[in-house]
C-alpha cells in the first residue's frame, strides 16, 4: 500500500495536510475513514480541524476527549471526529449507534482506534503523527483502494506545501 512521510515545520503545515484531505474529499463526493495515531499533543485535532474547516465548517473545532464524538453537520457532509481513549468498553460504541456514523456522505477521524475493534470500520488510511524536534512528522498510509486514490490525488499539494 501507498505510504507517505512529510515532515511539518509548523501548526499551518498541519492544517494544510488536513485541509488538502478536504478538498480532495469534496472533489470526489465520497466519505472516508481515517484512523489517527500519535502521542498526546503530537497534532491529530489540529489537523482534523485543517478537514474540518476544509469542508467548510466556520466555527471551532475542539477535541473530543470528554465527548467521545464531535460532530460537524456541514452543508452536504457529516464529519465526525472521535477520541476513544476514555472508552471503557469497545461494546458502548453499539449502545451509541456507531453504525450509523459511517456511510458516503460521512468522513470520520478516529484517535485511538484500537479501543474500538470489532465495532468501528476499518479505515481507509491511517495517519500518524509523531514529534520530531520541534516539529512534528506525519505519515500517511493507505489501507484500501479508496485510500490510495486519496493519496494520490493529494501527493502533488502535499509535496508543495511541505516545500514551504
Amino acid at each position: 500500500m501507498n505510504v507517505q512521510h512529510y515532515l511539518l515545520k509548523n501548526e499551518q503545515a498541519t492544517i494544510a495536510i488536513g485541509t488538502e484531505l478536504a478538498k480532495v474529499i469534496k472533489q470526489q463526493n465520497k466519505g472516508f475513514v481515517v484512523y489517527l495515531y500519535g502521542d498526546l499533543g503530537a497534532g491529530k485535532t489540529t489537523l482534523t480541524r485543517g478537514f474540518v474547516r476544509g469542508m467548510g465548517h466556520q466555527g471551532k473545532v475542539k477535541s473530543p476527549t470528554y465527548t467521545l464524538v464531535e460532530p460537524y453537520d456541514l452543508e452536504n457532509w457529516q464529519v465526525y471526529h472521535f477520541d476513544l481513549y476514555r472508552l471503557a468498553d469497545p461494546e458502548e460504541l453499539e449502545y451509541m449507534g456507531i453504525r450509523d456514523y459511517f456511510n458516503d456522505n460521512c468522513c470520520s477521524f478516529i484517535e485511538w482506534p484500537e479501543k474500538g475493534t470489532g465495532f468501528i470500520v476499518n479505515a481507509d488510511l491511517h495517519i500518524n503523527l509523531a514529534y520530531s524536534g520541534e516539529q512534528r512528522e506525519v505519515e500517511l498510509s493507505a489501507q484500501t483502494p479508496w485510500g490510495e486514490k486519496i493519496l494520490m490525488l493529494c501527493a502533488t499539494a502535499f509535496n508543495k506545501n511541505n516545500n514551504k
